[in-house]
């Protein structure tokens, strides 16, 4: 098993906690309070790893002497960035506009622990198709799930999950961090 001394997670995302879990780490959380503005003009791979480094940077340079881990999950639907949802029209729109078609899901990650000049960022690509989804299907989604947290307004693991007709990648990644991607990273740093 790796050892690291502590480990941050620099996100307040519940399923990223629940995935480091699954994998058996010990970690911290510290939310880096960086505002994630899609606005930026980056290719979305470059941008989804921008943030993920912004993350893992705002939580090192206080813990310098512990490894941060920084992500940032990011949906691309015909080359246009779909971030969280402002309200139930805003995710409406974004559900129809990903019904029956195949969008990318991208995650970008850092792991920094500035003691031993260690930073590292990649990202994994994931391709999602959809089944065609109803109004009422996604009225419903949205006013019982809340998806107001998430890239793209739905999250794989909750109900949506009946709508997901073909995944190429990793699952994983889809719910905000590549799992066996991460897992190869974090161990060169052991």
């Amino acid at each position: 098993m790796l050892s690291f001394g502590q480990i941050i997670l620099a996100s307040k995302s519940p399923r990223r906690q629940a995935l480091l879990h699954q994998i058996g780490l010990d970690f911290a959380v510290i939310i880096s309070g960086i505002d994630e503005d899609i606005s930026i003009d980056l290719p979305p791979d470059q941008l989804a790893e921008h943030f993920a480094r912004e993350k893992a940077h705002a939580v090192a340079v206080d813990y310098p002497d512990q490894l941060v881990i920084g992500a940032d999950t990011i949906v691309v639907f015909d080359g246009r960035i779909l971030g969280k949802p402002k309200d139930h029209e805003d995710s409406f729109n974004m559900l129809s506009t990903l019904s029956g078609n195949t969008h990318q899901v991208i995650t970008g990650v850092a792991l920094q622990l500035r003691d031993k000049n260690l930073d590292e960022t990649f990202h994994e690509v994931t391709n999602v198709t959809f089944n065609t989804l109803s109004d009422s299907d996604i009225n419903y989604y949205i006013n019982t799930y809340k998806p107001f947290d998430k890239a793209g307004s739905y999250g794989i693991q909750d109900w949506f999950a009946v709508f997901v007709k073909h995944i190429d990648g990793c699952f994983y990644n889809v719910m905000g961090l590549p799992l066996a991607n991460f897992w190869e990273h974090i161990n060169k740093f052991g």
